[in-house]
């Protein structure tokens, strides 16, 4: 049985036409699917409303106590629930969960090396059977960027780690696509060139593409998190924007090794 697992970016997210349009096409998807989000953009933007500074190291929050509050009311609360109503609305009967939730994601607090991340967490484990009881009841889970350390402590946690563990996870159960969708319509060859997409990467074109420096900066994580995927037997991982959800699509990226 195939489950497709889509991650949306921040700026889709804040973007409330845009958010709408995606969410529409998503309760379109056929089969079982599993949603997952951020919202850092709106945690940044609430903060600085409630006098709560964001603190950021090469795009990564530290995430002190103050911060933890913040995220958990704007990822777990506002957005994810947001969300969850509008999917009703398109008759996808979703149900929003962080990774504490029937303990669905375990992880643990990043260790300090260089720098103290804080509550940030790195993901140990998916519980597939919980996920998997949920599927089969005809609910379609709406995953926010946190976890839990089954200690009573609730993490940060990347968004695009999230939805490659859980495609890893699941991958023991249903042949899952990940998908990675946000503004741009794939890798790019030029930047400046929405069109000029990269239609497939395996991994001896992502080695020439990372010499060309064609993908660098913030997109190196989320094709880490792609090949990682792909490794533990993941189907295959698309990156795009909203209009790859659409079957006749193709102008999107695929990832396969």
């Amino acid at each position: 049985m195939k489950l497709s697992i889509i991650k949306i970016g921040g700026n889709v997210i804040e973007n409330k036409e845009e958010l709408s349009k995606f969410l529409k096409a998503f309760s379109e998807l056929e089969g079982l699917k599993i949603l997952v989000h951020g919202g850092g953009k709106l945690a940044t933007k609430l903060g600085t409303r409630l006098g709560i500074k964001s603190k950021l190291i090469d795009g990564r929050r530290i995430t002190d106590e103050d911060s933890l509050g913040l995220i958990t009311m704007v990822y777990a609360g506002l957005v994810n629930k947001n969300i969850v109503a509008e999917l009703q609305s398109h008759n996808c009967n979703a149900i929003g969960l962080s990774g504490a939730d029937g303990d669905t994601i375990q992880a643990h607090k990043r260790p300090v090396k260089d720098i103290d991340y804080g509550y940030a967490g790195d993901v140990d484990g998916v519980s597939t059977n919980t996920i998997t009881k949920l599927l089969e009841a005809g609910l379609t889970p709406v995953f926010c960027a946190m976890t839990h350390d089954g200690k009573g402590q609730l993490l940060n946690t990347n968004a695009d780690t999230i939805a490659s563990e859980l495609a890893i996870g699941m991958s023991g159960n249903y042949e899952t696509t990940l998908y990675y969708c946000f503004e741009r319509k794939g890798v790019l060859m030029n930047v400046n060139d929405d069109d000029s997409v990269v239609k497939h990467i395996d991994t001896k074109s992502y080695q020439t593409l990372l010499e060309q420096k064609i993908i660098a900066d913030g997109m190196l994580p989320k094709m880490e998190n792609c090949f990682h995927a792909l490794q533990k037997n993941v189907h295959q991982v698309h990156i795009g924007d909203i209009s790859m959800l659409d079957p006749k699509s193709t102008l999107f990226t695929t990832l396969t090794l």
